[in-house]
C-alpha cells in the first residue's frame, strides 16, 4: 500500500508505543521528541555525543528523558564499529531487543557532513542545497555520499535484521526521499543514493515479510527543519516556497510506520503532483522533468525556487 501525504489527510495520533525504538538523529530531534511523547522506549544515536546528550535533556515521556539511551555511532566507521552497536542496543531494557529501527541518518555533500562540529553544521545547512550537475560531481562525494546513505544503512540493517529475524518481529522506517521516486536535476548522486535505498527496503521486504519483519519507506519533499527555520532551498529568507514543517512530517511518518504503510509521500504541491505523475504516468512525468531539468540548476545558481510552481509552468516568477 501506497500513502500520500499533503498538508490534510490524516489524523492525529492518539495512541501510545510500547516499543524499543532505535532512532539515528540527523534532524531527528523533532521525530525523537514525539516517539518520546507516546511512551516509546529509545535508543538514540549520531556520531556527535554531545549533541546526543542536548537532545535527550529535551525528551519527556514515560521513559524520558531518564531512561534514553545514547549510543554514538558512525555509519561509516565499519562493519566491526556497527555490529559493536548493535549489540550494545540489542542488550538495553534488559535485552528486550529493538522492535523499531529509524534509518534518518543522510547526507550530500562530505565537505560538509564530514565536520564533526554539530555548530557549524547547523551554519552550513543551507549550502546542502547547493545544486550540482550530474557530470561535475566527483569521485570524493560520490563515495561519501554512497558510504553513509547506502552502504552504512545496508550493513547496519543486516547486523539488525539477524536478532529480528530470531525473535520473528522487527520493523524498519526508512527515511527516503522525493529525489528517490522522481529525477532530481542538479542532485543526481543524491537522488541515486536514495533510489537505492528504496530498491533494497522493497526487495528486504519482500523476502522477510512472512517472516515478521516489516519496512516502511517515507519519501518527504523539502522540509522546513527546526535547526534553520527560515531556511529554503534557494538559500533566501522569506521565500514563498512551501515546507512541511519537521513537526508535521515527524506526526505522519509516525502513523505510517505504526500502521504498517509499505510507503509514504509527505510533501506540498507541487512535488507532490510530480511524484504522482512519475509514479502513474511516467512517460508525462519524465517528459516534464526534462523540459525543467536545466533551467531548475540554472534557477538554483540564482538562488531561486528551485521546487516552484512557476519553474514548472516555465514562468521567470521561481527567480
Amino acid at each position: 500500500m501506497s500513502l500520500s501525504f499533503a498538508y490534510f489527510g490524516a489524523s492525529c495520533i492518539q495512541f501510545s508505543l510500547h516499543y524499543l525504538i532505535f532512532l539515528l538523529i540527523f534532524e531527528g530531534e523533532v521525530l525523537a521528541k514525539q516517539f518520546a511523547s507516546l511512551g516509546a522506549k529509545l535508543i538514540i544515536s549520531a556520531r556527535n555525543e554531545a549533541e546526543l546528550e542536548r537532545v535527550k535533556k529535551l525528551l519527556t515521556g514515560k521513559h524520558a528523558p531518564d531512561e534514553v539511551i545514547i549510543l554514538p555511532l558512525d555509519l561509516a566507521s565499519g562493519e566491526d564499529s556497527l555490529n559493536d552497536a548493535v549489540q550494545k542496543a540489542e542488550s538495553c531494557f534488559s535485552n528486550a531487543g529493538v522492535d523499531y529501527m529509524i534509518h534518518n541518518a543522510a547526507y550530500e555533500r562530505p565537505d560538509i557532513a564530514s565536520r564533526s562540529n554539530w555548530v557549524e553544521l547547523n551554519m552550513m545547512k543551507l549550502a546542502w542545497h547547493m545544486k550540482t550537475t550530474a557530470l561535475d560531481v566527483t569521485e570524493e562525494s560520490l563515495k561519501a555520499t554512497f558510504n553513509i546513505n547506502v552502504m552504512g544503512t545496508l550493513s547496519l540493517t543486516r547486523l539488525l535484521a539477524a536478532s529480528m529475524l530470531r525473535r520473528g518481529r522487527g520493523h524498519f522506517v526508512v527515511m527516503s526521499s522525493a529525489a528517490g521516486k522522481t529525477p532530481a536535476p542538479g542532485q543526481a548522486v543524491y537522488s541515486a543514493s536514495k533510489f537505492a535505498l528504496n530498491g533494497y527496503f522493497h526487495s528486504l521486504r519482500s523476502e522477510l515479510y512472512r517472516k515478521g519483519i516489516k519496512v516502511t519507506i517515507v519519501c518527504p519533499g523539502p522540509i522546513k527543519t527546526s535547526s534553520v527555520p527560515e531556511a529554503n532551498t534557494s538559500g533566501q529568507k522569506g521565500s514563498s516556497e512551501k515546507r512541511v514543517s519537521s513537526e508535521r512530517c515527524a506526526e505522519l511518518t509516525i502513523i505510517a510506520a505504526t500502521h504498517g504503510l509499505k510507503e509514504a509521500w509527505i510533501s506540498f504541491q507541487p512535488v507532490l503532483a510530480v511524484m504522482y505523475l512519475v509514479q502513474y504516468m511516467p512517460s508525462i512525468g519524465y517528459w516534464l522533468m526534462d523540459k525543467i531539468g536545466e533551467k531548475r540548476i540554472e534557477v538554483a545558481a540564482q538562488k531561486g525556487d528551485t521546487y516552484s510552481l512557476s519553474l514548472l509552468l516555465g514562468r521567470k516568477k521561481a527567480l
